[in-house]
């Protein structure tokens, strides 16, 4: 029988390993979509001739903002191994909605901001009723879904038009101190909506049900609220991304085009920020970040005189390289528990 030398230092082991040796997969994602977004955003603002002014950090910031709130949308239906391909239909919707109903008096603007997003939340929340309780795929349900958002958005702007609260507008788009506001709305999203939903009961329910539905059900986890949930807050961020659409384009547009770009481009934002699509693992703030990525993306390809005809191509690749690579590490196991390490 072997002596035992004496206690095992483990904070001297733990102090050998790297530093991202001992990241999440979603904190490692995070961190690589930091990385992507600093360089790439760097090149941009070099390639630029008057270089990183107030006004073009304040414009990308905007725009970017818009993808990343449909990210985070996206983000949570696909932490329970879900998908929603109904959130740029939701974001098209309440941008409708929101040049009719956000105007006047700051309290007929405030009481419209609240319709869009018990309007979102509604539309979140007959996703999550079909998928539970229809026992519907989310792939299907939502897609289903889509075809109905869009069609209220059309019956309400069958040509673009309407108007918004310019006062509302105009603080929402501008910046203080260098600081865009959109970027201080994605960081209110994070603090009052996103951390409060991942550390609740609910919250980490949807990463036991991504992880294993079957094992979460076995334990005791409420499966159907916490899923009910992931898909109402996902209909309450698009439509805080509809709102933001509004401030900046001053009116509403029931466009597919744009439903389906943003669909698309939130399941790469998702997929860049570190979220499995296997479920189980993810955040908001990497798709906040992974946003900002695909959206530098077309940035750069208009700063390097493009085609802009063969700038759906090049975004088209990002967005399959995107989601390969979140497919690859699946590919490279054995022990497919080993996912959500």
């Amino acid at each position: 029988m072997s002596e035992i030398s004496g206690p095992v230092d483990l904070v001297s082991q733990k102090k050998r390993i790297p530093l991202i040796g001992r990241l999440s997969s979603a904190q490692r994602g995070i961190l690589i979509a930091m990385l992507i977004f600093a360089v790439m955003f760097l090149v941009y603002g070099w390639k630029q001739a008057t270089g990183l002014t107030p006004n073009m950090i304040n414009t990308a910031a905007n725009k970017g903002a818009l993808l990343a709130l449909v990210a985070m949308a996206q983000t949570l239906p696909v932490i329970t191994r879900g998908l929603d391909l109904s959130v740029g239909a939701t974001f098209v919707l309440s941008n409708c909605l929101a040049s009719t109903l956000v105007v006047g008096g700051p309290v007929t603007t405030s009481a419209g901001i609240i319709a869009v997003l018990i309007i979102g939340a509604i539309c979140g929340s007959i996703n999550g009723i079909i998928i539970v309780y229809g026992r519907l795929q989310p792939l299907i349900a939502t897609l289903a879904m889509s075809a109905v958002y869009f069609g209220v958005a059309l019956a309400i702007r069958p040509q673009p038009g309407g108007s918004v609260n310019f006062e509302f507008a105009d603080f929402m788009t501008r910046s203080t101190y260098a600081v865009p506001h959109s970027v201080l709305l994605l960081l209110a999203v994070v603090v009052f909506i996103w951390i409060p939903y991942r550390r609740s009961v609910l919250g980490r329910a949807s990463f036991a049900i991504g992880s294993s539905e079957q094992a979460a059900y076995m334990s005791g986890i409420p499966i159907n609220r916490a899923k009910l949930l992931a898909y109402t807050l996902s209909g309450v961020l698009a439509a805080i991304g509809g709102i933001l659409l509004t401030a900046l384009t001053y009116s509403g547009a029931a466009k597919m085009s744009i439903a389906n770009e943003y669909t698309l481009n939130s399941i790469g934002a998702v997929v860049i920020g570190g979220t499995s699509l296997f479920g189980g693992a993810g955040s908001a703030i990497g798709s906040i970040f992974g946003a900002f990525v695909m959206r530098t993306v077309g940035d750069l390809l208009i700063v390097f005189d493009i085609n802009p005809v063969l700038q759906p191509l090049f975004v088209g690749t990002v967005l399959l390289v995107a989601v390969s690579l979140g497919s690859l590490r699946v590919l490279r196991i054995k022990n497919r528990l080993d996912i959500y390490r």
